[in-house]
């Protein structure tokens, strides 16, 4: 619950999708030109990757000329090591080539990096330390990358607990909270062997806990990119950053309402919470009463 109605602050959170999350620099453009500041970022897997190039003060283009010619087997790196087939040292070298050894207290718009404790199952949420560690274990995905290890924990994907990270906004102040979702999938592919069958068995469960967190988001940006590979799309760049361009250009009123809106929002919100039973009952109840009333008459 907001304690405070008057925070009309905006935190954007940006969630997995591998090479997909290329739609998110079409979400950051839209606000930048509606001039709508971002007051604080959080970002899972490839979502935190865009998200620290903005917060770091990258513009959305910018970070697509970055981005646009990324895919797997540009950051995969080889390795012996044990725990995954590939190394994270592509992607720790591309942060560090653009934008420094840098910590991520030092950015210019608060950030939080989500990734997952693969031997407590809990979420680390990173507010500080480096950067690049920070991502990488975000990005980290179980059985693909090597583990990252950050202060003697053994830290993976974000997204195996929270794929579009909503949780930190609030503690970062936000008051109006806006989600954006990769993976809003109405079908899964057909699988075709037993790495397509467990693949899919991930992603559902994972999309079903996704589905349940965001009902605590304000506004959410739902996208279906079921059409474009998790690993390559380097000849369809633009369509997909237009693919969360469009949708929220459309979001847009939206968010502008809420700063608006948001002390009737929060009330409303917050008598439906403390009210021992719902509205909808009340109104029910109201016209029993009125007919019993009528009846008698």
């Amino acid at each position: 619950m907001k304690l405070n109605p008057f925070n009309t602050r905006i935190g954007l959170a940006l969630g997995g999708g591998a090479a997909r999350g290329i739609a998110h620099i079409g979400v950051l453009k839209a606000f930048e030109e509606e001039g709508i500041r971002i007051h604080c970022i959080s970002g899972t897997s490839a979502g935190a990757l865009i998200a620290s190039y903005y917060a770091f003060g990258r513009p959305a283009e910018s970070i697509l000329s970055i981005c646009s010619t990324l895919n797997l087997s540009r950051i995969i790196n080889f390795t012996l090591e044990r725990g995954g087939l590939f190394s994270t040292h592509v992607i720790r070298e591309m942060i560090q080539r653009d934008l420094g050894d840098c910590r991520i207290e030092d950015a210019e718009i608060p950030l939080a990096i989500c990734a997952t404790d693969i031997e407590t199952g809990e979420q680390l949420i990173f507010r500080e330390g480096s950067l690049a560690d920070a991502v990488c274990a975000s990005m980290a995905v179980p059985g693909l990358f090597v583990p990252v290890e950050i202060d003697g924990r053994t830290l993976v994907d974000g997204g195996l607990v929270e794929n579009v990270p909503i949780s930190p906004l609030e503690k970062m102040g936000a008051g109006i909270t806006i989600a954006v979702d990769l993976s809003h999938v109405a079908r899964y592919p057909k699988p075709e062997n037993t790495l397509d069958v467990i693949s899919n068995a991930i992603n559902i469960s994972i999309d079903f806990n996704t589905r349940k967190q965001l009902k605590n988001a304000d506004i959410v940006v739902p996208l279906d990119l079921s059409r474009y590979s998790l690993t390559n799309n380097a000849d369809r760049v633009n369509d997909l950053y237009l693919e969360g361009y469009h949708p929220m250009k459309k979001k847009i009123h939206r968010v502008l309402w809420y700063k608006r809106m948001n002390v009737l929002i929060s009330l409303l919100k917050t008598t439906a919470t403390l009210l021992p039973f719902k509205v909808p009952e009340i109104i029910k109840s109201l016209k029993n009463q009125a007919l019993t009333l009528r009846n008698r008459s």
